[in-house]
């Protein structure tokens, strides 16, 4: 067998478990892993920072479901990728992180840049290694691809001394595959008792979340939901695993990213089939409350998941796919069906009747218009991404969501600045679709030298601001308001130029005061961004003051603009 140099026989692995482009930045100790990588065909971004090549791979690899590859060299490079290593751990995304290290004989030493990444990394890893013989390199990298994808999948990181990198090794990539990923099939007397419990509840709900995505099994939720007509609610995680305009969605239940007639729905129940869930804090709020005197069937493909939160009435460890299959099997078997139509009902009465209001007129612009033109302006082949803050509980409220895949959201972790890399991210695995960024004013300035490498490498994409820095309110309340009066924003003392931003990188953008002007600039931006392939910003100035809706219990969620009250029960409390 013909030695070739070490870092080829990795960059062949790469090929060949599905990378097509990398992010990162280099410098000394990984330069044997970029030579590798000039000689192949897969792409790579240089990133300004290499948190930013985190997210990139982050969200790429949301996007197509593969494994995304950040690279970045010894030292600072590896502990500034540890918020995007606990990022992807937090929401469960496949992703290698690779850095450089200095040479093996000098770690002991101090040596310059020769931190212990493995150590540091360890705790927001599914793996964490070292390269130490360099026949090994193409081995630990097939295995890593193996760990990020399997069970619950996660992030690695590998580390490179320098020497190792260097060396050369017998490998033939003709001959090579990657590790076989094992599914994770239910037990079957398990699917029976879940199937005795749905079709014994009066009113049960199926609670879709990241797992369904992750698990490509959204086609079975909806042949699931349909077959035994349940109702279905999405967590934030997995908005899209069932289109909002489908006859059964039943909104998303929770404390601040949820619809209040989704909470009444909720409370309603009587049983909660949750698939790829794992009941966060802000999904459940009071837990009490949220248990009630319902039952819940808790299916994951991690066992640990499996009461962590609370115990569960029927746990199944599974994959979300190979469960649905099996339930959906079951159920035709027996034929056996119960008549939901009552329940169906009054999920739609809900629907109805408790929705929150979004068609204000009002200026300074309230946060819910923004989302009413979003979701009236962009179609459902539309890629959005959005972090956290109160935008992203505007979003999750708010923003209508029909396919898979098509809503990426940094659900647990929450870095500020995710946006601009992540959507950099979502465009390179999508390159012919449209990608818009929903980012708040102080989140956007946080990675926003990302937007160099947009510019750099032609991506285009749509960002939309909701900025509360909205000083009009201030005079307001001295001079009252006029609606021909042109506010004076004083950025130097109270806030940034954000459009000033933009250019400064070679984008443009766009100042919304006015509630009418808000589709006039969706659309200049959505234009401008294909006609200049760069990215583009919709800065809309929102009411200072703004809040969401939110409390500490799904019965008790303060509103802010009041519903026609609706009578119902909960009927598991009684």
């Amino acid at each position: 067998m013909a030695k070739i140099p070490c870092m080829d026989a990795v960059v062949s692995v790469l090929a060949s478990e599905g990378v097509d482009i990398a992010f990162g930045c280099p410098g000394a100790a990984i330069l044997p892993l970029y030579a590798a990588l000039r000689r192949s065909e897969i792409r790579h971004l240089i990133v300004r920072h290499e948190e930013g090549a985190t997210h990139m791979a982050d969200g790429w690899a949301r996007t197509n479901g593969r494994v995304g590859v950040a690279i970045g060299t010894s030292g600072p490079a590896g502990t500034n990728m540890i918020t995007g290593l606990y990022t992807a751990q937090a929401d469960s995304i496949p992703m290698i992180c690779i850095t450089g290290q200095a040479p093996t004989t000098k770690l002991h030493q101090e040596a310059f840049q020769a931190v212990d990444i493995v150590e540091i990394a360890k705790p927001v890893t599914k793996w964490a290694v070292q390269v130490k013989e360099a026949a090994q390199a193409p081995w630990i990298f097939r295995e890593a691809f193996r760990i990020a994808r399997s069970g619950r999948p996660g992030p690695v990181l590998i580390d490179l001394p320098i020497d190792v990198a260097r060396q050369e090794i017998e490998w033939d990539a003709s001959i090579d595959a990657p590790l076989p990923v094992p599914r994770v099939e239910p037990h079957q007397p398990r699917v029976e008792r879940a199937l005795d419990m749905l079709l014994a509840a009066e009113r049960p709900l199926i609670l879709a979340g990241g797992g369904v995505i992750i698990g490509e099994a959204t086609e079975l939720l909806r042949e699931v939901a349909e077959t035994l007509d349940i109702p279905v609610q999405v967590t934030l995680m997995g908005k899209g695993a069932l289109p909002e305009d489908h006859d059964l969605f039943a909104g998303m239940t929770g404390i601040q990213t949820t619809q209040r007639w989704g909470n009444a729905s909720f409370l309603e129940s009587d049983l909660v089939l949750a698939l790829g869930a794992r009941f966060g804090d802000r999904h459940t709020g009071d837990l009490e409350t949220y248990r009630g005197g319902r039952q819940f069937i808790h299916v994951d493909i991690e066992p640990t998941q499996l009461g962590k939160v609370f115990g569960p009435d029927l746990g199944v460890v599974s994959d979300t796919g190979p469960f649905l299959a099996a339930l959906l099997d079951a159920a035709r078997r027996r034929g056996v069906r119960r008549d939901r139509s009552e329940w169906i009902s009054l999920v739609r009465r809900l629907r109805e009747t408790l929705g929150r209001r979004d068609d204000f007129d009002a200026v300074p612009i309230k946060a819910p218009r923004v989302f009413k033109e979003i979701n009236e302006y962009f179609g459902p082949d539309t890629y959005f991404v959005t972090a956290i803050g109160l935008y992203q509980i505007w979003s999750g409220q708010f923003q209508r969501v029909f396919k898979p895949r098509h809503y990426q959201v940094c659900g647990q972790a929450g870095p500020l600045g995710w946006e601009i890399p992540a959507a950099i991210g979502v465009k390179s695995a999508a390159p012919d679709a449209e990608v818009v960024g929903v980012v708040g004013d102080y989140s956007f300035q946080f990675l926003v030298e990302e937007l160099a490498v947009a510019a750099q490498y032609n991506i285009p994409f749509v960002l939309i601001m909701l900025n509360n820095e909205y000083l009009g309110l201030i005079r307001q309340a001295e001079i009252g308001y006029d609606m021909n009066y042109e506010v004076d924003i004083h950025y130097d003392e109270y806030g940034t130029d954000n459009v000033k931003i933009m250019e400064a990188y070679g984008c443009s953008g766009r100042r919304v005061l006015q509630p009418g002007e808000i589709a006039d600039a969706l659309a200049w931006a959505s234009k401008e961004a294909k006609r200049t392939s760069r990215p583009v910003l919709v800065e809309v100035m929102i009411e200072r003051e703004a809040n969401t809706a939110h409390g500490l219990s799904i019965a008790k969620v303060n509103e802010f603009e009041p519903a026609p009250e609706i009578e119902y029960r909960d009927v598991a409390s009684g």
